[in-house]
């Protein structure tokens, strides 16, 4: 017998790792998944909202939230892959300094243009703007990614001159160049986390998906989309 495939979402940070993931799941297992993947925000409001989802894939914290409120199974959170943030700059741009923290303040403060994401690596992000206390002067030079908008493309576009943003996300882009990673003094890690959603009818195979995408089977591809394991 032949069962349905699970429905899951993701934030767009995921989207490429997790379609690589799902087919070599599907592979081993014969079990299809179907994973939509949307802005990290709106994903966790539809869940919020009572959507039915099988599987959750999310920033560690929102899945968090969406547990404690009862959207997703006790128990069920799988943490399964870290992500750091990059820099990119337009192709064919002067490539600024990033080496240390005050680079990049001064990469930051000579830029005409800054972007970061709509999820938790851009909150990070706006905190650090605000301690180095530079919020105020680059306010007018910040430059919002919609909700499931990457940086990269608006940085590809020539919309944005610096944009941060996960380096899994800056990858594929074309018509830009990644600079490199923050440095370790400032570089922002998001674990992304899967749970299982209340309203699920195949528990037994989501939580099959949720040990894959943990397992040591996976690191490869995730290596590959600039991640590393968690």
């Amino acid at each position: 017998m032949t069962t349905a495939p699970l429905r899951g979402i993701s934030s767009m940070a995921t989207r490429q790792v997790l379609a690589h993931l799902v087919a070599g799941f599907a592979q081993q297992s014969g079990q299809q998944a179907a994973i939509e993947s949307v802005g990290g925000v709106d994903a966790a409001k539809r869940v919020a909202m009572g959507e039915a989802f099988d599987v959750v894939i999310l920033a560690s914290d929102a899945i968090d939230k969406l547990l404690a409120a009862g959207h997703l199974l006790p128990g069920s959170k799988v943490d399964w892959v870290h992500s750091g943030v990059a820099v990119a700059v337009p192709a064919g741009a002067p490539l600024p300094d990033i080496e240390t923290e005050d680079a990049v303040r001064e990469a930051v403060l000579a830029a005409r243009s800054i972007s970061v994401s709509t999820g938790p690596s851009g909150v990070a992000l706006a905190q650090l703007f605000e301690r180095w206390g530079i919020a105020d002067q680059i306010a007018s030079r910040m430059v919002q990614a919609p909700p499931g908008v990457p940086v990269g493309s608006l940085v590809a576009k020539g919309e944005v001159a610096l944009g941060f943003q996960q380096l899994s996300e800056l990858l594929h882009v074309q018509g830009i160049t990644i600079v490199g990673p923050l440095p370790p003094a400032i570089q922002i890690t998001t674990t992304f986390s899967a749970g299982i959603g209340t309203q699920s009818q195949q528990v037994d195979a989501a939580r099959a998906l949720l040990a894959y995408l943990a397992s040591p089977t996976a690191e490869d591809a995730k290596r590959k989309q600039g991640m590393t394991p968690a």
